[in-house]
């Protein structure tokens, strides 16, 4: 598979393949008739301008530090990279199980199913801190000492490391917070087989939050 290399392919990839695949998961969250359906459109549009008018920042401050930022992103982990690939997907996996689960009025499953997204989710922060904590302990931080000593490239890259993904961080938690009300709704009956669609809705959150980390994956960890 060839990796996208600038910004632009970035965005376009959002453009061209984002709303397609969420309306093949979910055919009434994105349904033309429902009110709805432009307000989660604006939302979902605003939120890929915003990532990807990062990564166009991102891409220029490389371009001018190629050497620097070549080596800064070898010092990333990328067995924590691919392990919270692996985890976001299979969390937006189980999440579209649960609404075909909720279409069959198993609510049993679903509840197992958006769970298992929900614990996924925590398992992704774990993992992130765990990896901030380590950049941290080494004193590798925006404003650190230690990293100004390395000079304008190094600080540029863990500058722009730790805001992209400390506001991915952001919205991984507003979207466990979305899960946990839908678990909620489920549990409660109010989310059944007469309006599974409801989970779809709720779901788009999440499945942006994942989208937006498969293009920042390899911009901080493949693409060096």
């Amino acid at each position: 598979m060839n990796v996208p290399s600038t910004a632009s392919e970035h965005t376009t990839l959002c453009k061209q393949t984002y709303h397609q695949l969420l309306a093949n998961m979910y055919p009434t969250a994105l349904n033309n008739n429902q009110p709805s359906a432009f307000g989660i459109r604006l939302f979902l549009i605003a939120e890929i301008l915003l990532f990807g008018s990062l990564f166009i920042v991102y891409l220029v401050y490389r371009s001018r530090h190629a050497q620097a930022f070549h080596f800064a992103a070898g010092e990333l982990s990328l067995f924590a990279g691919v392990l919270n690939t692996i985890i976001l997907l299979i969390s937006s996996t189980t999440l579209v199980m649960s609404a075909a689960a909720l279409r069959r009025n198993n609510k049993r499953l679903a509840l197992q199913l958006t769970g298992i997204t929900f614990l996924l989710g925590i398992f992704f922060l774990l993992s992130g801190c765990l990896e901030w904590q380590g950049h941290i302990t080494d004193r590798i931080y925006p404003a650190s000492s230690v990293l100004a000593l390395r000079g304008p490239g190094d600080v540029l890259f863990y500058g722009m490391y730790f805001f992209i993904t400390g506001l991915h961080i952001l919205h991984v938690i507003i979207g466990l917070t979305i899960i946990g009300f839908l678990i909620r709704g489920i549990a409660r009956g109010k989310i059944n087989s007469g309006n599974y669609f409801l989970t779809g809705k709720k779901g788009l959150y999440w499945h942006l939050i994942v989208f937006l980390w498969i293009l920042i994956f390899p911009l901080f960890y493949i693409i060096t």
